[in-house]
């Protein structure tokens, strides 16, 4: 039997959702919730319905996880309690000091429901999370390094693209490379914000917009720019979308540590990624522990749940016997 997954919203993230369903054979799509008016959006499974987003709860006998494809900023902290009363329910949920509230609000929810609830799945928080985990519970005398890049952030292209006399832009975040070869090397550094990451942009500014203020209010935009060192590039319209169409990001998890009775031996672990469509790998992931859900809440588990509490092999459509066999 097929698990019956649903999907509430149909952008990037949920458009990346459909595609790794096709891949994986246990699966299938269901539905998908839209806000926007159902007859109008068209999506690439012809055997799945499209629904109004307020139809959802007619659904939930229909639909063994739910994944919820909307933003961190005001989406998910509504849309992920409210769908854990009638579904399990999966999202990628990014916002990293909020987590423990969601994580409270998702567990009373899916806790009273009877569902599984599993929140922040992606690469980070998400795959870089189990990393950082790992190498914290093998290397205890130790340092961790978290860099993000060269890739595309949305959230800082979104906020170049507020600035006005902007017409359109892309930011990425660019680790210095010094810095990396230090962690690497296994040397420790205290590195400052400024010291890890660069940041670079391509603006496409509106015709007779004051370039030079655009470039300062860019510069020196709180929480986004003023703490990194920041390149602008006033290019076309015609050049950004040649040149800067994709959605590509990365980046590493790095913790350097001691063994020895007098720390005399160094270890370096690292995980990285390198990826051509974030949205699309942060997809893939989320299809994984929407098959994880639906395993754990037909063992009668229920509550929220993060990548922590997941058992690896509850990931995979392979039984026990098979992943020994292959991959252990």
């Amino acid at each position: 039997m097929s698990i019956r997954v649903g999907i509430m919203g149909y952008g990037n993230l949920g458009r990346g959702v459909e595609c790794a369903i096709r891949h994986n054979p246990d699966m299938e799509l269901a539905a998908v919730f839209t806000r926007r008016a159902p007859e109008e959006l068209k999506i690439l499974t012809e055997t799945a319905a499209v629904c109004s987003a307020d139809e959802a709860e007619n659904w939930k006998d229909k639909i063994d996880v739910l994944i919820l494809c909307g933003g961190s900023a005001t989406d998910l902290p509504v849309q992920t309690p409210k769908y854990a009363q009638w579904f399990n329910v999966v999202d990628s949920f990014d916002t990293h000091a909020k987590i423990p509230e969601h994580f409270e609000n998702v567990d009373k929810a899916a806790f009273q429901s009877g569902h599984v609830g599993i929140i922040s799945v992606g690469w980070d928080p998400g795959m870089f999370s189990l990393n950082r985990m790992y190498a914290n519970a093998i290397l205890t005398n130790g340092k961790d390094y978290t860099f993000w890049g060269k890739g595309v952030s949305q959230g800082h292209s979104d906020a170049i693209r507020r600035i006005d006399g902007v017409k359109d832009g892309k930011q990425y975040t660019i680790p210095v490379e010094a810095a990396l070869e230090a962690v690497r090397n296994g040397e420790n550094p205290e590195l400052t914000t400024r010291q890890k990451h660069t940041r670079e942009c391509f603006v496409v500014a509106e015709e007779g917009a004051d370039l030079a203020r655009i470039e300062q209010e860019i510069k020196t935009m709180p929480n986004y720019f003023d703490e990194y060192d920041t390149t602008v590039h006033f290019i076309s319209e015609e050049e950004l979308k040649r040149d800067h169409s994709g959605i590509p990001h990365g980046g590493f998890v790095i913790r350097s540590g001691k063994t020895g009775w007098n720390d005399e031996n160094s270890h370096v672990i690292e995980y990285s990624l390198k990826l051509d469509s974030n949205p699309e790998f942060t997809s893939s992931v989320i299809v994984a522990y929407a098959r994880a859900a639906y395993k754990m809440s037909r063992e009668g588990q229920k509550g929220c749940k993060t990548v922590f509490d997941v058992p690896p092999a509850y990931l995979s459509a392979l039984d026990g016997a098979e992943l020994r066999k292959h991959l252990l």
